[in-house]
C-alpha cells in the first residue's frame, strides 16, 4: 500500500478494545507497524492496533487530511460504513462485526 511519496492514505485501525483509529500515510502497511510498536499516535499507544480495517488512496497530503478530518467528526457509525464501503469495492479483508455492538458510541 505504498505507491509514490506523493500519494496519500487515509486508513482505519480495529484497536483493543473495539475503538477505531483514522490516519493518514504515505506508506500504510509502515505506518501500522510503527502503531503496533507504540511508535504512533497517543491514542494507539494507550490502545493498540489489532487490525487494519481499510484504507483508501486519496492523492495529496491536504485532501488525505480533509478526508480524515471528516472521519473523526462523523459517528461511528458513518466510519464504519466507510471501511465496509472500501473492502467491498476493494476486497479487502472481512471486516468484524463483533465490534458493531458498540454501535452507539462515536
Amino acid at each position: 500500500m505504498k505507491s509514490t511519496a506523493e500519494t496519500w492514505w487515509v486508513y482505519m485501525l480495529l484497536c483493543r478494545g473495539g475503538r477505531y483509529y483514522v490516519g493518514i500515510s504515505n506508506d500504510v502497511i509502515s505506518r501500522y507497524r510503527a502503531h503496533q510498536r507504540g511508535k504512533g499516535a497517543m491514542f494507539t499507544r494507550l490502545n493498540p492496533p489489532e487490525q487494519l480495517v481499510a484504507a483508501a488512496p486519496i492523492g495529496t497530503k491536504i485532501e488525505a487530511m480533509r478526508v480524515e478530518y471528516a472521519l473523526k467528526r462523523g459517528s461511528r457509525l458513518e466510519r464504519i460504513a466507510w471501511a465496509k464501503s472500501l473492502q467491498t469495492a476493494n476486497h479487502l479483508p472481512t471486516f468484524g462485526t463483533a465490534t458493531d455492538r458498540r454501535s452507539k458510541r462515536n
